[in-house]
């Protein structure tokens, strides 16, 4: 019964047919709905982690400016440490020019490995979250890929069962 159509042509009316059955059914049961719901839900998902990433962000600039102040802070104190050993040291050349020497190399290198020591703890904890943020927003970089991705495989699913009904 092909109604006076060629082979092809039938086949075509057919595979149509069968399409516009199926997006019936799909329809018919919800599958939009239930798609869109689950789009939906991700997209909370990604805004949800969008804003933790952001607080995350935030919290680190805060350790960073808290740091930078401690970091200013211990060079003030170190500042302040080598002035009074500077005093100290001109009204003990008096006294021993050699032991004052010796003082004032002590107390320089204490306050520089003190410097140091908390140069390098600030800067390794700031690496640290900084690191830590990195690798947050690269995970949510890569699900917004995947969700973007995600939409170009059901096309390409759908065009699969197209072709394959033809």
């Amino acid at each position: 019964m092909n109604f006076g159509f060629d082979a092809t042509t039938a086949a075509s009316i057919w595979a149509t047919i069968g399409l516009v059955i199926f997006l019936g059914v799909m329809v018919y049961f919800g599958v939009p709905k239930l798609i869109t719901k689950l789009l939906d839900d991700r997209i909370k998902k990604i805004e949800d982690e969008l804003a933790q990433a952001e607080a995350l962000r935030a919290e680190a600039k805060t350790l960073l400016a808290e740091y930078e102040a401690k970091r200013e802070n211990a060079e003030k104190e170190a500042e302040d440490i080598v002035a009074t050993a500077r005093e100290e040291a001109f009204r003990l050349t008096a006294e021993a020019k050699a032991s004052l020497e010796a003082l004032v190399t002590r107390r320089t290198k204490a306050v520089e490995e003190k410097i140091a020591q908390a140069e390098a703890q600030a800067v390794a904890e700031v690496r640290s979250r900084s690191a830590d943020i990195a690798v947050e927003a690269a995970r949510v970089m890569l699900q917004q890929q995947m969700a973007e991705k995600g939409d170009a495989l059901v096309d390409q699913a759908i065009k699969d069962v197209a072709a394959r009904l033809n």
